[in-house]
């Protein structure tokens, strides 16, 4: 299996069997990277690599979903960024490109600390040389023309301050990451009755024989789901939103919506969920079983009907929950 994330012991090791230098070794990961890319639409196959100040490496490709509109599609540079935040990286410093960034990668870039100074190096042969970002934004707008100078950005520490409103135990339960979760929480009654009664309508095995099977409990993908949610980057519509996916062989992975001042250029939350999939080796996502995503009570930016339909092509098999949370400052 590839590996999407090398850390930096194997990273030094393997820039100094090289004989390259940091900037043209990690270019030189681009192609095998690019290989990796999914776009049955375009078949054009897009590979960027990041260096993280932690002195990992990154990896990034392009992913598109046949059947689905074209925006639900991940970008490379995209899925590196979700890829770092969901490893724990705190700042990029240098991205190597397989082809120029378009306008809604350049854009959604900006989101991270000092954008503007991220080394950027396009390997297609038409320039080799490496530019700062604000090169191909010269003239930017980002969260600088939005948000406090001190607002943690994309990549840096947060919570927002969740609070889980039909499972309030959830709040104080498990940390989960946003990677691939190992939890063992037992399922409560209630969500064993509610899972039993929608897979019934469906045929499909009820909870009881999923957890005898030893796969993970509908709450385990609630707390992930709400752990997501709680690391959510969405300081423009105040909206946060996570969800986790479990597979057929009861692995869990999740993902945070994150959001650009730009708005559209955003990575909804089941795309990053995605990432983690495919970066965990996982295969065809029909192989997706259950879905659950965690929204905000009365949020004007909502994603269940987007959800929905993504997963009615991509895994048209999976049960799907939806769960509802607040801000703790709204508590009463």
């Amino acid at each position: 299996m590839q590996e999407f994330v090398i850390n930096a012991a194997k990273a030094a090791k393997m820039r100094h069997a090289s004989g390259l230098g940091v900037e043209q070794f990690l270019a030189s990961l681009v192609k095998p990277t690019a290989d990796l890319a999914r776009p049955p639409i375009s078949r054009f196959h897009v590979g960027a690599v990041g260096l993280g100040v932690s002195g990992r490496i990154f990896r990034g490709v392009n992913l598109e979903f046949p059947k689905l509109p074209l925006n639900y599609s991940v970008h490379a540079e995209q899925f590196l960024v979700a890829n770092a935040l969901q490893h724990g990286e705190k700042q990029l410093v240098f991205i190597a490109v397989s082809a120029a960034p378009c306008g809604h990668c350049r854009q959604f870039l900006q989101e991270l600390r000092d954008a503007g100074n991220i080394r950027v190096l396009i390997t297609d042969g038409k320039d080799n040389q490496v530019h700062p970002l604000s090169y191909f934004l010269p003239h930017r707008f980002g969260p600088d023309d939005l948000l406090s100078k001190d607002f943690p950005l994309l990549l840096e520490p947060r919570s927002n301050g969740l609070i889980a409103i039909s499972n309030p135990d959830i709040s104080n339960g498990n940390d989960c990451s946003n990677l691939h979760v190992d939890l063992h929480v037992e399922a409560t009654e209630e969500d064993i009755e509610a899972d039993k009664k929608e897979r019934d309508l469906n045929k499909e095995p009820s909870l009881r024989s999923w957890l005898r099977e030893g796969k993970r409990s509908l709450l385990d993908l609630k707390i992930a789901a709400f752990t997501a949610a709680n690391a959510s980057y969405a300081p423009y519509s105040r909206c946060p939103s996570g969800i986790s996916i479990a597979t057929r062989k009861g692995e869990v992975y999740s993902g945070s919506y994150m959001e650009s001042a730009a708005y559209n250029p955003g990575l909804p939350a089941l795309q990053a969920a995605i990432v983690a999939f495919v970066c965990g080796g996982g295969g065809e996502y029909d192989e997706i079983e259950t879905a659950v995503l965690v929204e905000t009570k009365d949020a004007v930016v909502r994603h269940a009907a987007t959800v929905r339909l993504a997963l009615q092509s991509l895994a048209p098999q999976a049960s799907f929950h939806v769960s509802e949370a607040d801000f703790q400052q709204r508590k009463r």
